[in-house]
């Protein structure tokens, strides 16, 4: 399934929200994300972009995977995990649809990228799925934000240690990359997770769903072959500025020498569409937070029975966690609080609750803190921990990991405490 598909099955079913006026992508397409998070939406008019459409929010919802995967919401970790271990190298084929359309005179101007927020570096693609081919591990996809600074570059952020930027280091006449835009769910999933290394994305994106690849036009490198656009060119060796930005948090990140991206030609499909990611939207959240949980359901899984994970909205989809446990031992939430952060190195806080507990609901989640938790007996604090770079309120160390304090709390009955006392009324 592409995406194409996929907003057409949202639309038959009545989800898909078309905006038919004519809007501008610089700070109005933004508004209206903001004001419809979680709502799929067709732009089909862009103001100074008559042969583009823009997409957005049709991976806002988790169901939005689900049916993509052909599973329920609660079955998505499972699923995941699965895919992962076993995963499938996707076909080759050729006459892609990325290619109906191939540009060598590029021009990024001709491209819809959005402006999201007055205080932005510059307009900024938020959506694009990198890929890659370490010397050593051989494909990666990965997502990195890019910032238009010129006719024909881009400058991205670019994770310091993780696997685009640690085979750019490699080749010191730059890394050959395409940025591909406009996938399918399931590419989009398996582009955010983090596997072991020399595991390939877009073989995990397969063992999902089809997930087809073709040979890029300029670049030594298979892609996706249902992209809507796809830019090709060179991950130099060259800096500019990259920043300021909305991050994940809500905040706005600072501006840091980056490396240059140099795009030698473009390709898309015909009447292409574009998508856009609101930052900190509903989108950004379930892309980043998501595929973290199936590696805390693993870890927590290893000291007791893990039976659901949730990494939560509210915490950015990034720094909070809620898991839901069934206890065989006193020390199993304390044991399972570990394992979470373990599992999750960029977890800050973290609450463990017993499966009567609905770890999607944020009241039910408060109720069981308020009803079975005491600070001086059930709080786990670790000081002095690697933390993410997302916390505005963690201690930034230039060219180190952020540092920062970390919590867990046991909101599970008490062990060996009659269960009845703890059990809420249900009226019929």
């Amino acid at each position: 399934m592409d995406m194409r598909t996929f907003i057409a099955e949202l639309d038959a079913a009545g989800e898909l929200h078309h905006i038919v006026r004519r809007v501008s992508p610089e700070f109005e397409v933004a508004s209206i994300l903001a004001r419809q998070d979680g709502q799929p939406l067709l732009f089909e008019q862009l103001e100074g972009y008559p042969d583009w459409q823009l997409a957005a929010g049709y991976v806002a919802q988790r169901a939005h995977f689900a049916r993509v995967l052909g599973v329920e919401v609660n079955a998505l970790i499972p699923r995941i995990i699965d895919a992962v271990a076993h995963p499938v190298q996707p076909p080759l084929i050729e006459n892609a649809p990325c290619q109906e359309v191939i540009e060598t005179d590029v021009d990024l101007a001709r491209i819809p990228i959005p402006r999201y927020h007055p205080l932005d570096g510059g307009p900024y693609i938020t959506t694009g799925v990198a890929v890659i081919s370490d010397p050593d591990h051989g494909r990666n996809l990965s997502f990195h934000r890019l910032m238009r600074i010129g006719k024909d570059r881009l400058v991205g952020r670019i994770v310091e240690q993780r696997g685009t930027d640690t085979a750019w280091r490699k080749l010191p006449d730059g890394l050959p990359m395409a940025v591909c835009i406009g996938l399918p769910p399931h590419i989009l999933l398996a582009a955010a997770t983090s596997p072991a290394r020399g595991t390939d994305e877009l073989a995990i994106a397969q063992a999902m769903a089809p997930a087809p690849a073709t040979k890029a036009w300029s670049v030594p490198l298979e892609i996706p072959a249902y992209a809507e656009l796809v830019l090709e060119g060179v991950l130099t060796h060259e800096f500019a500025p990259e920043g300021p930005f909305p991050d994940l948090s809500g905040t706005m990140d600072g501006i840091r020498e980056q490396p240059i991206f140099r795009v030698t030609t473009i390709t898309h499909r015909r009447s292409p569409i574009f998508h856009a990611l609101l930052p900190a939207g509903l989108e950004h959240k379930n892309l980043m937070g998501m595929p973290r949980e199936p590696t805390m359901y693993a870890e927590v899984n290893k000291v007791t029975d893990c039976t659901d994970v949730r990494i939560t909205p509210g915490g950015c989809s990034w720094l909070h966690a809620a898991i839901q446990i069934e206890p065989n031992g006193p020390e199993d939430a304390r044991r399972a609080i570990e394992a979470a952060f373990r599992g999750h190195s960029s977890l800050k806080h973290v609450v463990v609750v017993n499966t009567d507990v609905d770890i999607h609901n944020p009241s039910e989640i408060e109720w069981a803190i308020a009803t079975r938790f005491q600070a001086d007996q059930d709080l786990i604090v670790l000081e002095d921990q690697p933390s993410s770079s997302l916390d505005p309120s963690a201690r930034q160390i230039p060219g180190g990991k952020t540092r920062t304090a970390k919590m867990g709390l046991d909101a599970t009955v008490p062990w060996g405490a009659p269960r009845e006392g703890y059990v809420r009324v249900h009226y019929t």
